[in-house]
């Protein structure tokens, strides 16, 4: 296992066992309030620690070596990850939903103590922290699956303020309906997370451009040799880039001199977009008309 695997493996366990706690408090303050929107906020933060544990398979599977069958690596399982994550949520937006309907039915108005505020905003406290260092450390070390996952928590800030407005709102005499009202926000701002993340996550396994076509065509230019390029294609992420390419040069030029030039480009583009990326480049004889032969 590469260190950067190694590093966000030990973020996944730290926000693991952060967002239980805060699942847990939720949880058991909303049944104890009869709440739907803290119940809903309570398994919202529970499908954040499961997420946690398939970010962990997922790394565990994208830390595998190269190996015959899989020459590009097995860095995929990653966006996998984050694809199932996707997944849970758009599953728990629907259970949320279907309570929230029940309790519009049947509405049931919840109590507010001074105990549950407090359980609130410490689990608010607790999410803005958690969000704040997975979606930083997501970044550092360009892992989608800690990304994925710091959007997901930082929904439960938006979330937790929203359902504190509406029980300080009962207790100030609003009707018990707008409690299932707040679950259906939460399922709105779920649904939002899930869509994001699903889209993050297809991009990059569907092979989404990533590097500007026309900032890898201006370093090829920058080579006098080269007379044109074209076919500039990109994939991957920060850590598992790939650029492939055709250039045209001179019919003249040798192989030795050919393969130099290559080298070359190759270099200046780790230098000026990634240190990670592997360049492709495909030589052509130019003509003059912009064709090969």
């Amino acid at each position: 296992m590469s260190d950067n695997y190694r590093k966000v493996k030990r973020v996944l366990w730290a926000i693991l066992f952060a967002n239980l706690a805060v699942a847990i408090l939720k949880i058991v303050m909303g049944a104890a309030i009869k709440s739907t929107g803290l119940l809903a906020d309570g398994f919202h933060s529970l499908t954040d620690g499961s997420s946690n544990i398939v970010g962990l398979i997922g790394i565990w599977f994208a830390s595998k070596p190269v190996d015959k069958d899989h020459p590009y690596g097995h860095t995929k399982f990653e966006i996998l990850a984050g694809l199932i994550i996707a997944g849970m949520l758009f599953f728990a937006c629907g259970k949320i939903a279907t309570n929230a309907v029940e309790k519009l039915r049947n509405p049931v108005a919840p109590n507010l103590s001074p105990l549950s505020f407090s359980v609130m905003l410490l689990t608010m406290i607790i999410n803005i922290f958690v969000s704040v260092f997975e979606r930083n450390a997501g970044k550092k070390l360009d892992s989608l699956v800690l990304i994925s996952d710091s959007m997901h928590t930082r929904s439960d800030i938006y979330v937790t303020i929203g359902i504190l407005a509406i029980l300080i709102g009962i207790k100030l005499g609003l009707p018990p309906i707008i409690d299932p009202i707040a679950s259906f926000i939460v399922c709105g701002i779920i649904f939002w997370a899930a869509y994001k993340i699903f889209k993050d996550n297809s991009d990059i396994l569907l092979d989404k451009a990533v590097v500007d076509t026309d900032k890898i065509k201006r370093i090829a230019f920058s080579f006098e040799q080269v007379k044109d390029a074209h076919d500039i294609r990109s994939r991957g992420t920060e850590n598992d880039l790939y650029i492939d390419m055709h250039i045209m040069t001179e019919p003249c030029m040798s192989v030795e001199e050919s393969h130099e030039l290559i080298h070359l480009i190759e270099d200046k583009i780790r230098e000026e977009i990634n240190q990670n990326v592997q360049v492709i480049a495909h030589i052509e004889p130019y003509t003059g008309n912009g064709n090969s032969h």
